[in-house]
């Protein structure tokens, strides 16, 4: 990532910046395949029978790049110079549309928390339209907190620079993680205040506001089909299948008939949710509003709101506070809420279909798929090759250790490929836990029971780590790979946002730079791999978020 504060300012927007900007080329296939809003007019409202509304991003009173990610840049033909121009920070501040825009919000609804909740929709969020990158690929530009839209239900429409900065980072940061996500183009800051609640306790205060412009192939989430299939309007239903189908799977259809392609549709969906939930599990990533409007159909991780980073090993985990007292959306539940969500969207799609079986058996098939490569996943990152029987309990030990004392768990988990597995019998207790010294946030529990309990598991690690067969370069070249020594903990983000808040970039920049790399070990980095102090553990921002903005 850059920051604009790293280099030269560009005073003006010169005719060759708007070109070039002039010069991506939309093609707009949502809008132009799709049934939209006849009704132009920007006020909230019920939207029927439409899959979008047409709606311009309002304008700021100073749009004024804050960082942009270079491999998104590039991969959509713009060019450094072109970004730090000022008519980049207005097309994406939302002051002006390039030639070709189409702009747009989304009509979708979903179950939030468990309940139905009828017309969502992109409420802060705009999608200027669909452009080809560098590599012929469709990829939509949106861009979050860009005013008010049919579906703002009387909000404002707008996000603040906390919230921004944190989408940003984690979007790019889960790129480089290698898991499957949105990406993040620019944050630019909007020069104007947006009046939030950020606990929803009363106190409401000014903050900076800022947009996001984010990047996908598709911004298509389980609830765009859920509504019109709660209003029982199957010719949109039916459209809106049929064009994920013909632009984001188009494989799919030669299958056959339609029903056949609902079914492969669905099972595919099944294949990807269940993918990248393992992913989440292993980084230790915590969504935190796994409604099914926050579902992507492509299988991305979608809507970065109140998510966190598991530090300290706790499954019953959550960083929503508004998740806090039912902890549906903990880290442990996240397998369980996803296959919950993939019914709700079975659900929607069986009214298209006389034979519900081939939904039935993608949705049955989840459960063993997802423990199959969540067993594998595991058996990778401990170093054991493949896994075995008798693993099942081990894992079951790993985790009582770990909740036995406050360890934390990407220290742990990184810092064990060090751990000696020759001679295991023959090795104190303080070799086999010398490599781990840091992992414990109160450092007398490693000499007290947890400690032994640890030793103790460390030693049957090591005797099925012999088993495995791996030879000990591969063996720790798989664990790294697996292992992240960084990412994105919760108060990193939150030094990040205070230090922006105050006209400092320097750290936002140089954290989105350490966590492009989050395999590597980086020497003079160190601190970004620390586990939390304690000033974080109670924290707004640092332990608990709200949904606000």
């Amino acid at each position: 990532m850059s920051t604009e504060s790293s280099l030269p300012p560009r005073p003006g927007p010169s005719a060759d910046d708007l070109v070039a900007l002039d010069g991506m080329r939309f093609t707009n296939r949502f809008t132009a395949e799709l049934p939209g809003d006849p009704d132009s007019a920007n006020g909230v409202r019920q939207v029927l029978g439409a899959a979008s509304s047409p709606v311009r991003p309002t304008p700021v009173s100073a749009p004024r790049l804050l960082a942009w990610s270079p491999e998104v840049a590039d991969q959509l033909g713009l060019s450094e110079d072109v970004v730090r121009s000022a008519a980049f920070a207005e097309v994406f501040g939302g002051n002006r549309l390039p030639a070709g825009a189409e702009p747009y919000a989304a009509c979708y609804g979903g179950h939030q928390f468990g309940n139905w909740a009828g017309q969502l929709g992109d409420g802060r969020a705009i999608a200027l339209g669909e452009v080809l990158d560098r590599h012929g690929v469709h990829q939509t530009l949106q861009l979050k907190g860009a005013g008010p839209t049919p579906y703002s239900r009387g909000a404002d429409g707008r996000a603040v620079l906390r919230s921004s900065i944190r989408e940003y980072l984690c979007s790019e940061a889960m790129h480089h993680l290698g898991i499957a996500t949105t990406r993040a183009l620019c944050l630019v800051a909007t020069g104007d205040d947006v009046v939030r609640d950020v606990l929803y306790d009363g106190h409401p205060r000014p903050e900076p506001g800022a947009v996001v412009c984010r990047v996908a192939p598709s911004f298509l989430r389980f609830g765009t089909f859920q509504l019109p299939a709660s209003r029982q309007d199957r010719v949109l239903l039916r459209r809106l299948v049929e064009f994920t189908l013909r632009n984001d799977f188009p494989h799919l259809v030669a299958l056959g008939s339609f029903e056949e392609q609902v079914g492969a549709l669905l099972a595919e969906v099944c294949a990807r949710s269940t993918a990248l939930v393992v992913d989440w599990m292993r980084v230790g990533f915590v969504h935190g509003v796994l409604n099914t409007d926050n579902l992507s159909i492509l299988g991305l991780t979608l809507d970065y709101g109140p998510y966190g980073w598991l530090e300290n090993f706790d499954p019953g985990w959550t960083p929503n506070t508004t998740d806090a007292q039912g902890r549906r959306y903990r880290y442990g539940n996240q397998p369980e809420i996803v296959h919950w969500n993939l019914w709700q969207l079975a659900n929607a799609l069986v009214g298209l279909v006389e034979d519900p079986q081939p939904l039935q058996a993608a949705l049955d098939a989840y459960s063993g798929c997802y423990q199959e490569q969540y067993h594998a996943m595991m058996a990778a990152r401990l170093g054991w090759g493949s896994f075995a029987a008798g693993d099942e309990e081990r894992l079951a030990e790993l985790f009582a250790v770990l909740t036995s004392a406050e360890i934390d768990q990407v220290l742990f988990f990184r810092d064990l490929a060090r751990v000696p597995v020759n001679d295991v019998a023959a090795r104190p207790d303080e070799e086999l836990l010398g490599p781990l010294r840091e992992i414990w946030y109160e450092p007398a529990d490693a000499a007290g029971a947890a400690g032994e309990a640890m030793v103790r598991w460390l030693r049957s690690w090591a005797v099925r780590v012999g088993v495995g067969g791996l030879a000990e370069d591969e063996r720790r070249q798989i664990m790294d790979g697996l292992n992240p020594r960084f990412v994105l903990r919760n108060y990193l983000a939150q030094e990040a946002i205070d230090a922006a808040e105050a006209g400092d970039l320097s750290l936002l920049s140089e954290l989105a730079d350490v966590l492009r790399h989050p395999y590597d070990e980086q020497p003079g980095r160190e601190r970004f791999a620390a586990r939390r102090p304690e000033w974080a553990r109670h924290r707004v921002g640092c332990s608990m978020l709200s949904c606000s903005s």
